[in-house]
């Protein structure tokens, strides 16, 4: 491997933004050489504020381009198990925005491909990333805590997504649930054997009525016997709620919301702080970099990457357990799913 990466990204919409300009300004060791979107206008105008050298509508054009060592695919989930295989093919790396795809047939060819082409693969769960995650994590992992028994994680956006985007992305527990069904299964250090799952509309009629829900509680039963419990909303009124606890025999680590600054003051009315960060760009900005920075470096290194195919495979799962045990309102074992 030559001491640059060089890049090629599916995909100029929000997060191949976010990808593009940590791979062009903040990376060491990596670069980008071309941006494809079908959308050529949105392709050529990123390339140009990076100064990336080439910016073309289809795919394809990647797969060919001999100096380029990487794929970042930042397109469509739809489109994802179709470009793993097909950069696969052509001896590209590759690093693949989460979910692989909605269908365990498809992501299982795309893991197929992989492994016989012999590549390295990367899936985009950003937040095993973040420090305040990490933090828990390291204290599972060292003992601090003893032996984990319950986990607990709050994750609530600030303001439910556009209504298009509902009826395309899959439902919440594809789209948002499954980035914290990634972190319980980081935290604990364990496989989920069995979802349960109590959903309702309580934010926007209009998610109802596109077979959605937009409040979820969501209870966990892993394999190292520990439990777990998720709460989903798309909407909290003063920003993006992200938290997570996890509670041992030995003790307890759990983290806090981020904010804009931890001045905190007290007076006659009450205790007043700065509410938390408004959105997943702000909270989750050094994360992204985080989790590129680990990708480029693995190649340079010939290290396994540390979110593999696998890791993507079980929260999509988890997904689909969590929306058969909505639809039935009974716990569902992830065995079920796998059996088909």
């Amino acid at each position: 491997m030559s001491t640059t990466i060089n890049f090629g990204i599916i995909g100029a919409g929000r997060i191949g933004k976010i990808h593009a300009e940590n791979l062009a300004s903040r990376i060491p060791g990596a670069t980008v050489l071309a941006i494809a979107d079908p959308n050529i206008e949105a392709a050529r105008e990123l390339a140009t504020r990076l100064h990336v050298p080439s910016a073309v509508a289809e795919a394809d054009a990647l797969f060919d381009d001999p100096a380029i060592n990487a794929i970042a695919i930042c397109s469509s989930t739809d489109t994802h198990a179709r470009f793993i295989i097909e950069a696969a093919q052509a001896g590209k790396h590759i690093f693949c925005e989460k979910p692989i795809a909605y269908d365990l047939a498809q992501i299982d060819a795309a893991l197929a491909a992989v492994a016989k082409a012999g590549v390295s693969l990367q899936i985009g769960f950003n937040r095993r990333f973040d420090p305040n995650f990490r933090a828990l994590r390291q204290a599972v992992v060292s003992g601090q805590i003893g032996a984990p028994q319950i986990l607990r994680i709050t994750s609530r956006d600030p303001a439910p997504p556009p209504i298009e985007y509902v009826k395309v992305s899959g439902g919440m527990f594809f789209d948002m649930t499954i980035h914290d069904f990634d972190m319980a299964r980081y935290l604990l250090g364990s496989d989920v054997e069995e979802v349960c799952v109590m959903g309702g509309v309580l934010v926007d009629p209009a998610i109802g009525e596109a077979g959605d829900v937009d409040t979820a509680v969501i209870m966990l039963r892993f394999a190292n016997g520990a439990l777990g419990v998720i709460d989903n909303s798309r909407k909290a009124v003063y920003g993006y709620d992200q938290r997570a606890e996890v509670f041992g025999s030995g003790g307890m680590v759990a983290s806090a919301n981020n904010t804009s600054f931890n001045a905190c003051l007290s007076n006659a009315e009450g205790v007043h702080g700065p509410k938390p960060l408004y959105f997943f760009l702000e909270r989750y900005a050094e994360s992204f970099v985080a989790e590129m920075r680990d990708f480029v470096a693995c190649l340079h290194n010939g290290a396994p990457t540390p979110v593999s195919g696998l890791d993507g495979r079980a929260p999509v799962l988890m997904a689909m357990a969590a929306t058969r045990s909505l639809h039935k309102g009974r716990p569902v074992k992830l065995s079920e799913i796998s059996e088909g």
